[in-house]
């Protein structure tokens, strides 16, 4: 009965092991800082969301929880994992969407200017790629154009 008990444990025990090398199972294994810059046109874009989606690894369903991040006035952000809260994102390959934030107020719609919009190339049917190496990066840099 002990052998069959010890034996118990140790599989539980290489499970999560296996577990958090391989898929990080939630946990913060694989989790990098990544910041960078969005220009459009050559001008920083403010106040655009920055989505960065994981790819799945052939041969598998895990791709790992996504990452976003908001461009501040200089056009300059820092993602954080969707599902913790954590700064950066997994390790990997990433299918990138940027998109405007729009303003959610309706008042006075007609004396605004119309919003401004990304062409759909860097959003819904984005052609953005990024590889996200082990040391992270602080050089996520896209430079868009409004054509």
């Amino acid at each position: 009965m002990k052998i069959v008990s010890a034996s118990r444990e140790l599989l539980a025990a290489l499970v999560v092991v296996a577990c958090g090398t391989i898929t990080g199972c939630g946990t913060s294994a694989g989790v990098v800082p990544v910041s960078g810059v969005i220009t459009l046109d050559g001008k920083p874009l403010a106040n655009a969301r920055v989505s960065f989606q994981p790819q799945a690894i052939k041969g598998t369903n895990t791709a790992g929880a996504g990452s976003y991040g908001t461009t501040d006035a200089n056009g300059a952000y820092s993602l954080r994992v969707v599902d913790t809260d954590q700064a950066g994102a997994v390790v990997g390959k990433h299918r990138v969407e940027i998109n405007l934030v729009t303003d959610s107020d309706d008042r006075d719609r007609r004396a605004r200017p119309p919003a401004k919009t990304l062409p759909a190339k860097y959003n819904r049917e984005t052609e953005l790629r990024f590889d996200l190496t082990s040391g992270g990066t602080n050089k996520a840099n896209f430079d868009l154009t409004g054509k």
